[in-house]
């Protein structure tokens, strides 16, 4: 009897669509498990052993190795934790000969320079590849919430949007420069975990001061429904360079951190954080940027 890895068609045994995920951290089974249930029949396969029981349960059918599992479907989703870990899988020997003529779109999330590296390493082995990232958690996959950036050539985007829906939420095609949903995926991280590592911060201030967290969290909340309309605003005078500071001084701002600096030191907390964008905000000063608004920042530490 023939395996049933070698020879499926896109659509499957069954006539279903099909789909292999490799990687089934989290967000893998996350994904795989949207699969199943929008009707696709969806292979998996991951490195450690034993990942699977619960998708193959659902129905989905468990790859023995990667190879077997990129043989099953015309499109291939990876998931994994970093670009080395894509590396060791899908350049195997095997791995890349069984992926010729397939569509990889990588989900992994990296650099803009490591997506555009593998886009060209694929189209050496003949692999038709789309670079994505997920915006949202695991448990938004599947649902109206989740969110996905893709970026690479728009003739395959459009080929593999109808698996893609399966996913659920809302999915953009960003152009076809393979980089550039990496890039937007390093720009929205740097903007969360700056903004977790603050909130971390405050609420060991907070603690030393002694507000606990769930007194605090409330003002927090408002303080984070500030931010939206602030990088509206900001966006265009960002692009257009004016970097109005009529409502909010840049000198007005370090005042502000040099609060928090003395504040947290004063209770041996580690104030490198606001250091730091202290330190960013008075460098716009003395180049004589005293009158901007913040985001002037931007424009300074992005100087060559």
């Amino acid at each position: 009897m023939s395996s049933p890895y070698s020879t499926a068609p896109s659509s499957g045994r069954s006539g279903r669509p099909a789909v292999t995920v490799l990687g089934l951290g989290p967000m893998g089974r996350a994904l795989a498990g949207a699969f199943v249930d929008a009707g696709l029949r969806t292979t998996v396969w991951n490195r450690t052993p034993g990942r699977d029981r619960d998708l193959v349960e659902r129905g989905a059918v468990g790859a023995p190795s990667a190879a077997e599992a990129v043989a099953a479907s015309e499109v291939v989703v990876v998931c994994v934790v970093n670009y080395d870990a894509v590396d060791a899988v899908l350049r195997r020997d095997d791995v890349a000969a069984a992926l010729a003529g397939r569509t990889v779109v990588n989900l992994t999330a990296d650099t803009p320079a490591r997506a555009r590296a593998t886009a060209d390493w694929a189209a050496g082995h003949g692999i038709r590849y789309l670079d994505g990232a997920i915006m949202t958690p695991t448990t938004t996959i599947g649902t109206s919430g989740a969110v996905f950036l893709h970026s690479g050539p728009a003739d395959l985007y459009e080929d593999v949007r109808p698996v893609l829906a399966a996913l659920g939420g809302s999915h953009t095609h960003l152009g076809e420069d393979t980089g550039r949903a990496a890039a937007y995926d390093i720009a929205l991280l740097d903007i969360f975990w700056t903004a977790m590592a603050g909130y971390a911060h405050a609420l060991a201030v907070a603690r030393a001061e002694g507000v606990t967290a769930r007194e605090l969290a409330p003002f927090a909340r408002g303080i984070g429904a500030i931010l939206p309309p602030v990088f509206e605003e900001t966006a265009a005078e960002a692009d257009a360079g004016t970097y109005s500071g009529e409502g909010n001084p840049i000198t007005s701002a370090v005042s502000s951190m040099a609060h928090v600096v003395e504040v947290s030191e004063a209770h041996g907390i580690d104030a490198g954080v606001m250091r730091a964008a202290e330190g960013m905000a008075r460098r716009v000063i003395g180049l004589g940027h005293g009158a901007d608004g913040f985001v002037r920042v931007a424009e300074v530490i992005g100087r060559r």
